[in-house]
């Protein structure tokens, strides 16, 4: 049996005092949804409906959010989150060569994570350093020039 997801009194006051500082409290949903996975680990489907309810907003609202962002998880992630560019410059540099061998080395798609819990692949829009292209965030680094010499070293460095 699950439990529904809920916050804690004071969870709830940062919810309600985040939504003052708004003209309209939506504002305030991306922190919300911050705050949330922090809480439960991810953002499942009743973490949706529960914040959906604390603003007044259908669950799909909420969903359509969630599932924009890069940032929140719907399911729970791994110890580490490797995040690969696949925007113009690093699909022309080996993106997908770079994302084919993570697949290859890790034994897991795009948007899952290891089995042993270890690590989350995913492909993102745009990291922002095409200069570095192909690029790839690991957990708070960013790594360029990629190769797959370069991502197994990547990898064989996480703890």
């Amino acid at each position: 049996m699950t439990t529904r997801p809920e916050f804690f009194p004071e969870q709830l006051a940062e919810v309600r005092r985040l939504q003052a500082l708004y003209p309209n409290p939506r504002g305030a949903l991306l922190p919300v949804l911050h705050l949330a996975q922090e809480t439960f680990g991810h953002i499942s489907l009743e973490t949706e409906e529960y914040v959906a309810r604390l603003f007044d907003l259908s669950p799909a609202h909420v969903h359509e959010v969630v599932t924009f962002y890069t940032l929140f998880f719907q399911r729970p992630k791994g110890r580490h989150v490797i995040a690969v560019c696949h925007n113009l410059s690093c699909h022309l540099a080996g993106a997908q060569e770079i994302l084919g061998h993570l697949r290859d080395r890790l034994g897991i798609e795009v948007g899952e994570t290891t089995e042993d819990g270890r690590v989350t692949l995913q492909a993102v829009e745009c990291l922002c350093a095409c200069e570095l292209a192909p690029m790839m965030q690991v957990d708070d680094r960013y790594e360029g020039n990629l190769t797959p010499a370069k991502v197994d070293r990547l990898l064989g460095a996480l703890p």
